[in-house]
């Protein structure tokens, strides 16, 4: 039982965090103006697309043999967005969202809270790399950082999507935890994760989704974000295969 727990604590601190945050927003929501709700939506927006820039600066690092990261990154963003709408992602995600927003009597708002904020808690150098370093080194200082961030955040999108958001502790708990269960796992495959190219890749790439996600949060233009999710997956890999037919 402890053993679970030292490779899964972050998980359960971001979670924690999160619900914490979710209800502080809910306290403040019916005591800010509709412009000031506004105002703390576009400063996520914003800060969320410098996110995705620093991100996507790792594909600099990704390369594979003479293929850049950056290619390797477009292939697998356009092979998985087409995926992700044949598998129906984002239309599974708001059905989700409205099961959820009907069951417990959630507001209008209540499924785009839910999708944004799932999003982006869980994708992100942080939710990887932490939920690696948790499995692999019992280590689970970045995932602290990271529930630190997604609490403050919690309370800005709480404020503007309301309780929504805080069912996002869902997928979190999932995706984290599995990735974390499954790195324990696999240990003697990563020995160094902050270097490996194919984490590197998912990392550019899903900053490049993130940037999606801010622009969404912006509301500039719809980027159906939730469609390329499966890019994270093929990511890994075309970069194991460029690494065995192009080394």
């Amino acid at each position: 039982m402890f053993d679970f727990w030292a490779k899964t604590s972050g998980t359960w601190i971001n979670v924690a965090l999160v619900l914490l945050g979710s209800g502080c927003g809910l306290l403040l929501r019916n005591r800010l103006s509709k412009k000031m709700q506004s105002v703390i939506t576009q400063a996520v927006g914003l800060t969320t697309i410098v996110i995705g820039l620093l991100m996507s600066q790792s594909l600099a690092k990704a390369s594979v043999g003479q293929v850049d990261g950056i290619v390797l990154a477009l292939v697998s963003l356009v092979l998985g967005g087409l995926l992700g709408e044949w598998l129906q992602i984002e239309e599974r995600l708001g059905v989700t969202g409205d099961w959820l927003k009907a069951r417990f009597k959630g507001g209008s708002r209540f499924t785009e809270g839910f999708v944004a904020a799932s999003l982006l808690f869980c994708i992100g150098p942080m939710a990887i790399l932490g939920s690696l370093n948790n499995g692999l080194l019992n280590d689970s200082t970045i995932l602290v950082v990271k529930s630190t961030m997604d609490g403050l955040v919690s309370i800005a999108l709480t404020g503007t999507y309301g309780i929504g958001v805080a069912f996002s502790i869902l997928p979190v708990l999932i995706y984290q935890g599995s990735l974390s269960l499954l790195a324990s796992i696999l240990k003697q495959s990563i020995s160094d994760p902050a270097a490996s190219p194919s984490v590197l890749l998912i990392t550019g790439t899903g900053g490049i989704m993130i940037l999606g996600l801010g622009i969404n949060l912006l509301e500039i233009k719809a980027i159906r974000v939730a469609s390329f999710l499966p890019a994270l997956a093929l990511g890994p890999l075309f970069s194991g295969l460029a690494k065995l037919l192009l080394p």
